[in-house]
């Protein structure tokens, strides 16, 4: 999976998105619209040969690339503490 910055300014990132991966991509987008901050998050995938999927944020307040990496690492810390939860239970 590849991301190219399409469009950027103060409240609003736009991200192409080069061979997506949903696994990745709908969690993203789940954390993103939990954030306060966070007014829109949107995944348009468009038609499937002449489009590339876009992820767009739009803030309220603050930055919206800012949002974005909140979200990233949100996952990262969920994913993260899954996976010592389950190292902890096959240690047993």
């Amino acid at each position: 999976m590849e991301l190219k910055l399409v469009e950027k300014a103060k409240s609003t990132i736009r991200v192409e998105i080069v061979h997506p991966d949903d696994t990745l991509i709908y969690p993203l987008l789940s954390e993103l619209l939990r954030d306060e901050d966070v007014s829109d998050a949107q995944y348009v995938t468009g038609h499937p040969q002449l489009d590339k999927p876009v992820l767009f944020v739009q803030t309220k307040k603050g930055e919206a690339q800012a949002a974005l990496k909140r979200a990233a690492e949100g996952l990262a810390t969920k994913y993260r503490d899954a996976k010592g939860l389950l190292e902890k239970s096959l240690a047993k």
